[in-house]
């Protein structure tokens, strides 16, 4: 009895889905055929704390499939406008400057669209620091983000047994 009970334990399926879908990600990035080429890219350091908040906390409104995908996609596009404006690559002396001001106006507009996600805010850092271009919204940001959302729904409402997206 006790043994299914820590089996079925939340924290402990949260914690291995969060794993699996970095692992998965990550050996798409790395290992797979589509690695070494231009879209071999599927893990960003932001997908981190986003299976944090889908796999621990899937009742969290940041943690909503239209929040994950969309703050992604915001964010990442935010930080590909800034870079492309400011030609930041050649000009590394306005570089504090542009980040502030992308990641303010990443905010801005999460909060303005209701599409709050967290995770997302690390994006401009991303893109800007490695000046990436928009190749980067298609692979990592979507596909990335949409295998983190097949996995929590598998997760949470087929195994978890959750209202996972909830229906607010």
């Amino acid at each position: 009895m006790k043994f299914k009970k820590i089996i079925c334990w939340p924290p402990l399926l949260g914690g291995i889905g969060a794993g699996v879908t970095i692992g998965i990600l990550a050996y798409i990035t790395f290992q797979s055929v589509l690695a070494g080429t231009n879209y071999g890219l599927w893990l960003a350091a932001s997908f981190a704390s986003s299976v944090v908040v889908v796999f621990g906390y899937p009742e969290n409104e940041f943690a909503q499939p239209k929040n994950v995908l969309l703050g992604h996609l915001l964010c990442a596009l935010v930080g590909i406008i800034f870079v492309t404006l400011f030609n930041i690559t050649q000009d590394r002396s306005i570089f504090f400057i542009t980040i502030g001001l992308a990641m303010g106006i990443s905010v801005m507009l999460m909060m303005a669209f209701k599409i709050g996600h967290p995770p997302a805010g690390g994006n401009p850092i991303i893109v800007i620091m490695g000046s990436v271009s928009v190749d980067y919204l298609l692979t990592p940001v979507i596909s990335g983000s949409i295998i983190i959302l097949l996995f929590a729904i598998i997760l949470n409402r087929f195994i978890l047994k959750k209202n996972y997206p909830s229906k607010k």
